[in-house]
């Protein structure tokens, strides 16, 4: 019998199953072909770090500084204390506590939001310190997880994770790097100008994105039987975005967003499950 405790427990992992369901169909195909021990743990890391980046890229008629200033406060809040009435924070917490996830993985992560609040243009430097709180540390999230208290696999597979964390930011910077000018005046790569993107710019990025790729496929194929599905399918969306990407001019994605459909999707999600089973890497 499910105890008052339990079911309010199970509604706040819902809601960060729904987050993930409506923000990217690409994620919860690939949650879904996770063991399903993992699941609940990773839409909530999800809804967690969905909701954060909520907070500084759409909320502009509200002051974005004090409202993550109040999402980092109880946050910590709700990880020291073991519980939250915010149902995102309470799943995130329990996950946190659960798997022993290092606090300085989520201060990299909330200081990474904070730096889109401040900066519009990124240094070398500043560059990379945005990708590793932003996307890095999420991987490593996953990975702690993932691993289920094996310290020895975890460290084995840290930097793997990072790289596939990078991979990932890194298409979505070319991706949306309209929309990131457009409408946040934002422009991640270093050096780069919006105005005169051009083909050997992005060649030298899609280089940089190609060796975070190599390097993460070495990870994926490490990783615990139960999660490498589900990475594997995140894996292939990206990069066949990636591809996509790398097969259009820079006149066209300064104007539009490249998408992969919802259809493409899904038999990417069939083709790695069935190589799975079949014993294709």
């Amino acid at each position: 019998m499910t105890t008052p405790k339990q079911l309010f427990e199970d509604t706040t992992f819902e809601c960060s199953k729904l987050i993930t369901q409506r923000y990217s169909t690409s994620f919860t195909l690939g949650i879904k072909t996770l063991d399903k021990k993992f699941h609940k743990s990773i839409y909530a890391i999800y809804g967690f770090v969905r909701y954060a980046d909520e907070i500084v890229d759409t909320f502009h008629d509200f002051d974005k500084k004090t409202l993550l200033d109040r999402f980092r406060s109880d946050t910590y809040l709700a990880i020291d204390e073991g519980i939250s009435l915010n149902p995102v924070l309470h799943a995130f917490q329990v996950v946190v506590r659960q798997f022993d996830i290092d606090k300085d993985l989520i201060d990299a992560f909330l200081h990474s939001m904070e730096m889109d609040l401040d900066f519009t243009k990124y240094s070398d430097e500043k560059y990379h310190e945005y990708i590793y709180g932003s996307a890095e540390v999420v991987g490593l999230m996953c990975l702690k997880v993932f691993c289920e208290g094996d310290g020895t696999t975890y460290e084995k597979l840290k930097g793997y994770a990072c790289s596939l964390g990078a991979a990932f930011q890194k298409v979505n910077f070319l991706r949306d790097i309209k929309s990131d000018f457009e409408e946040r005046g934002r422009v991640y790569f270093p050096g780069v100008d919006f105005n005169s993107f051009d083909q050997s710019a992005k060649k030298v990025i899609e280089a940089d994105i190609q060796k975070d790729f190599d390097d993460a496929l070495i990870g994926i194929r490490q990783l615990p039987e139960g999660a490498k599905l589900g990475v594997k399918i995140a894996y292939l969306y990206y990069l066949k975005l990636f591809h996509k990407i790398k097969s259009t001019s820079p006149e066209v994605i300064t104007r539009q967003r490249i998408r992969i459909p919802n259809a493409r999707k899904a038999s990417l999600l069939l083709a790695t499950y069935f190589g799975s089973k079949l014993g294709f890497s």
